[in-house]
């Protein structure tokens, strides 16, 4: 009897935490552990109280190595992380996590390294598709030639935080920051997120587009997938270009004649995982073949669904809750 393959997923207690341990426990070949380091996070509750663990921040001087001897304690056979900060310092030792015998679900460091880097990504995507002129503040081709309001925003870093909207040339010399900030054409058309699965050798299997339709307090509450060909190969367009080879959220936003252009790329499953997942593409399960060496398609069509996202409870015995670190 083959052994089932036991994943560890990081981030348990974000909204991509949950989508990837969800879809992964509804196989029965897999065995899910779920890592947080909150012992509240929600998913750690979904898999069985043996499946339970916590781990240092990401940003913490122990996290790998608390991880990695995690991973060989508990045997196991793929590593998926679902948080921006853990990404690139699990990627600079996936060969030591290999030679050890867990697989890491995550991209190239080279790849992290340019789509967390979004002056870098926005060099490296020139050419493959639409990209917004965008300047490092406080260099001299950032000085002048702007058509008002751009957007100001940290050249590193996931989110929205940070990102402001400036009105005019005075307004932008009075700009100032600790960190790197980068100056961007402001774009006005309608934003979009398309979920992109890229395989092993960078062939990209499936592009799901889809819009926001709610937010609130930054989370989106409701969407749609799109059937939209320009924004598929735009994204699939970026995934090339920056060497993709796992999963990634491809942010585009069309410019004043309608064409897709490029905001940023978070390389990393996104909270609204569901949805492309309801819509025909579970990528958390074709991610996990593709790192296992199973085959997968060449190519996976979505279908066009819509979403509401509601809070959901998850009711335990008292007894049953990680004690405090």
């Amino acid at each position: 009897m083959t052994r089932t393959t036991r994943v560890l997923v990081t981030g348990a207690g974000g909204p991509a935490g949950v989508a990837v341990i969800r879809s992964l426990l509804r196989r029965d070949d897999v065995e899910v552990v779920a890592a947080d380091m909150d012992r509240w996070a929600s998913s750690l509750y979904l898999v069985v109280a043996g499946g339970r663990r916590l781990v240092p921040a990401g940003k913490a001087d122990d996290f790998v190595d608390v991880v990695r001897q995690m991973c060989a304690d508990d045997q196991i056979d793929v590593l998926i992380s679902t948080v921006d900060v853990e990404l690139p310092k699990l990627a600079a030792v996936r060969d030591l996590l290999a030679a050890a015998g867990t697989l890491l679900a995550a991209p190239s460091l080279r790849t992290l390294d340019l789509c967390l880097d979004k002056l870098a990504l926005a060099h490296a995507c020139a050419g493959a598709l639409r990209v917004p002129r965008t300047e490092l503040l406080g260099t001299p081709q950032a000085l002048s030639g702007w058509d008002y309001p751009v957007i100001v925003k940290p050249r590193r870093g996931a989110g929205s935080r940070g990102v402001r909207t400036v009105t005019s040339e005075r307004e932008l010399d009075t700009v100032h920051d600790e960190e790197d900030l980068l100056v961007q054409e402001l774009l006005p058309g309608q934003e979009y997120s398309v979920d992109v699965l890229a395989d092993s050798t960078g062939h990209v299997v499936a592009a799901v587009p889809r819009a926001r339709l709610r937010v609130d307090s930054g989370v989106a509450v409701a969407g749609v997938t799109l059937l939209d060909d320009e924004l598929v190969e735009a994204a699939s367009a970026v995934a090339r270009a920056v060497g993709l080879t796992s999963v990634a959220n491809v942010q585009l936003k069309r410019d004043a004649d309608g064409v897709p252009a490029l905001l940023e790329v978070n390389p990393r499953f996104p909270g609204a995982m569901p949805l492309t997942i309801a819509a025909g593409v579970d990528m958390p399960s074709l991610l996990l073949d593709d790192v296992l060496g199973r085959a997968v398609p060449r190519h996976v069509a979505h279908t066009e669904i819509a979403n509401v996202r509601y809070l959901e409870d998850v009711f335990l015995g008292v007894d049953e809750v990680l004690p405090a670190p």
